[in-house]
């Protein structure tokens, strides 16, 4: 009985990836008020337009009149009472059109607050590679990720591997292909930007890429008469094939498997009574 060992190679990139591990936002933004002049019976300006916990500040120039929402309390949010100097404010902390009037004069004097709705940031996550993954170096391959955006659109997506940025995508499908990626362990993240400058990071997914090691099968003996076993070296996580053939030409694939250890005794339950040649290769990066 001849046993083959065949050596497979196949090159495989190098994760140059580039991670991030994103700390925090930035500075949060601090509320802002804006002013508005009550006289000569006018609101000016008339309307203003603000962010969510804004403030608006009227300010009275020595005219009676008021500053009513529309409808006035209890259905409405705020009614200064009738004032001829001094200011009265009122927070926002809700988005949506908030009409006002003066209530001494309301076909002389009205005025508008526009609020505007607060950004919702994007979402993401990494769709390839599976977080768990093994190659064989170096590795070339795809990162992908999906990513949305509620209320806007999505600017950005960029890709990070140890706290490096691996490249980034302005457009769908966010895939982004990474080259000759060395021997390493590595957490992938992305993070997507929207149009309003807010940001998301996804889950980390980690990443292990390997130096292969020689295919050498070793322990080949029959166990009956259709039973032949071998046992082959191999890198946990990655594939291999056990190909067969009775006349040292057009090998066949008999089992493809993703090894679980260093190695991996294989056994062909089909192997009949005749003379068999066996060979074991590393498959390809997926």
């Amino acid at each position: 009985m001849w046993i083959m060992k065949m050596k497979r190679l196949y090159a495989g990139p190098v994760l140059s990836f580039l991670a991030l591990f994103v700390a925090g936002g930035g500075e949060s933004a601090r509320a802002a008020t804006t002013n508005v002049s009550v006289s000569s019976f006018m609101f000016t300006p008339s309307t203003v337009s603000i962010n969510i916990n804004d403030t608006v500040q009227w300010n009275w120039g020595g005219t009676l009149h008021t500053s009513t929402s529309v409808p006035p309390p209890p259905q409405g949010l705020w009614n200064s009472g009738n004032k001829s100097s001094g200011p009265f404010s009122f927070m926002f902390t809700n988005s949506g059109n908030f009409p006002y009037n003066c209530t001494l004069h309301p076909s002389l004097m009205a005025g508008s607050v526009i609020v505007a709705s607060a950004n919702q940031p994007p979402s993401v996550s990494i769709t390839n590679p599976a977080s768990g993954a093994t190659f064989a170096a170096p590795w070339t391959g795809t990162i992908k990720a999906t990513a949305s955006d509620p209320g806007g659109s999505v600017t950005k997506v960029e890709f990070f591997t140890n706290s490096i940025s691996a490249g980034s995508v302005t457009t769908a499908p966010y895939n982004l292909t990474v080259n000759n990626v060395a021997a390493g362990s590595y957490n992938v993240t992305a993070v997507a930007t929207d149009n309003g400058g807010a940001t998301t990071t996804s889950a980390a997914v980690t990443v292990s890429v390997v130096t292969p090691v020689a295919v050498v099968i070793t322990n080949a003996q029959r166990l009956s008469v259709t039973q032949f076993q071998l046992t082959y070296s191999a890198n946990a996580g990655l594939r291999y094939v056990v190909e067969r053939s009775a006349l040292l030409t057009n090998f066949a694939g008999i089992n493809t498997n993703t090894a679980a250890s260093s190695s991996v005794t294989f056994t062909d339950g089909a192997a009949g009574d005749g003379q068999n040649f066996y060979r074991v290769g590393r498959l390809p990066n997926p």
